[in-house]
């Protein structure tokens, strides 16, 4: 038995880390190219024989496009029912349905509390290096953002009235809110709820293997998004806001791995390094796609498969981090509030930077987790505090790479929270956690003996 452990092929699942790492860098490397022969958004078209190739249509909006999008178009078409069905699977398996209000409170406390030490980190951090003192610049476009929802909206606008345009919609509280509420209905229904039961778990079992075969064509939708952001990432605005993009990108290394590390270790004992280490593939595919949403499947299959927390545990807390865990987000809010003040000098007190920090942890909740939702959050709590929203047009063109940056800092903080409530709950598998080869062996496919898996 120790030999046959001991000789499972780690190569395997190094090779698909590689690949995708490969697949990344390839991509930055192909679209600063192409960007190099295209300059400013032109076109470039080659003779070939007797045809007329256009370089952009046919390679970068054409191929490239098709590949990255058809990628994030297949992740998304699993967030919904994936979080439904394991959500519904992890209800169902509490012998006790009162621990989901204990679950749920320990999750979005721990969901709050890190998302306010990450914006007054940052705040802080941003005060010191000051990054928009002396710049001058004026916002040459506008950015028009939308009233910040009360309290009290956030609550009704959770529960579905029709629950079918909620997954439809990718509506996540709602889907979740239903989710909870089927499972439940199910636990207590008898004879009848344990056979739903059992083909929820076959479901569950039948989508996680979908996810593992996107996760094995991963380096190739990697590869073809990079190639194409890169070709339009402005390294004239790059050089003119490197200084904000430092500062940014700084602190969110810093509560990646320096403040998530901490919180672990405090709350379970367990190894940080060993949670970092896990965290790769997950933490590679947030970047990529920058999207919570679409990460979902991979960050489950990690804190379920390689890092122990059991299904009931994670079935609530990843989707429930993915809509309402905004940490990365408000390290940028944190950072892009000092830096627009200092560049139109105004002068902010005590009072409001405390409202920037209540408004941007407050915010969080019920905000999709897709590409770009951090600028909408960001015109709410420039509004509060009397700030121009077009100052948003001075970070719109770095914020794509810190907002691939802040979505792989929230996933992180989705697993970690996810390990802390486990834990708690005594619903932690602490060998799978320490076992650096757990979840190797379900990321194998062999696609030419489909009938053997």
């Amino acid at each position: 038995m120790t030999i046959e452990k001991t000789m499972s092929p780690p190569s395997k699942k190094n090779s698909l880390t590689s690949l995708i790492v490969i697949g990344m860098v390839a991509g930055i490397l192909l679209g600063t190219f192409l960007q190099w022969l295209m300059p400013n958004g032109s076109d470039k078209v080659i003779n070939l024989y007797l045809f007329d190739i256009s370089l952009k249509g046919l390679f970068v909006d054409g191929i490239l496009e098709v590949i990255g999008q058809v990628f994030m178009a297949s992740l998304r078409m699993l967030v919904v029912p994936l979080v439904f069905v394991s959500l519904v699977c992890g209800v169902c398996s509490l012998k006790d349905t009162s621990k989901l209000g204990r679950i749920g409170g320990k999750a979005v406390a721990l969901y709050l509390a890190t998302t306010a030490i990450a914006i007054s980190f940052a705040i802080f951090v941003a005060l010191i290096v000051a990054p928009g003192e002396g710049v001058n610049m004026v916002a040459n476009s506008s950015f028009s953002g939308r009233d910040a929802p009360s309290l009290a909206q956030v609550i009704i606008q959770m529960f579905p009235t029709n629950p079918f345009a909620s997954f439809a919609q990718g509506n996540m509280l709602q889907v979740i809110v239903f989710a909870l509420l089927f499972g439940i209905a199910i636990a207590l229904s008898g004879k009848a709820g344990e056979r739903i039961s059992l083909l929820f778990e076959d479901l569950s079992e039948v989508i996680m293997r979908l996810v593992t075969i996107l996760m094995n064509i991963a380096p190739y939708g990697v590869f073809a998004l990079l190639a194409t952001l890169f070709t339009t990432v402005s390294l004239t605005t790059f050089g003119n806001l490197i200084e904000y993009f430092l500062v940014v990108f700084f602190v969110l290394l810093i509560h990646a791995l320096v403040t998530y590390p901490i919180i672990l270790k405090l709350f379970t004992g367990l190894n940080p390094v060993i949670f970092l280490k896990k965290m790769r593939d997950a933490a590679i595919f947030a970047f990529s796609t920058a999207s919570s949403n679409a990460t979902i499947p991979v960050t489950l299959e990690t804190a379920t498969k390689k890092m122990g927390v059991k299904n009931s545990i994670a079935s609530f807390t990843v989707p429930l981090g993915a809509t309402i865990n905004m940490d990365g987000t408000a390290i940028m809010q944190g950072v892009a509030t000092v830096f627009i003040a200092q560049v139109f000098t105004q002068d902010l007190t005590l009072a409001d930077y405390l409202t920037v920090v209540l408004t941007a942890t407050l915010a969080s909740i019920g905000t999709a987790g897709v590409p770009g939702v951090g600028l909408i959050m960001l015109a709410m709590v420039l509004e509060q505090v009397g700030l121009p929203v077009e100052g948003i047009a001075l970070i719109i063109g770095v914020d794509r790479l810190l907002d691939m940056t802040r979505t792989a800092v929230n996933v992180t903080g989705d697993s970690m929270v996810s390990l802390v409530v486990a834990k708690s709950e005594d619903q932690f598998d602490h060998e799978m956690y320490l076992d650096p080869q757990a979840g190797h062996n379900i990321e194998e496919i062999d696609f030419k003996h489909l009938k053997d898996n």
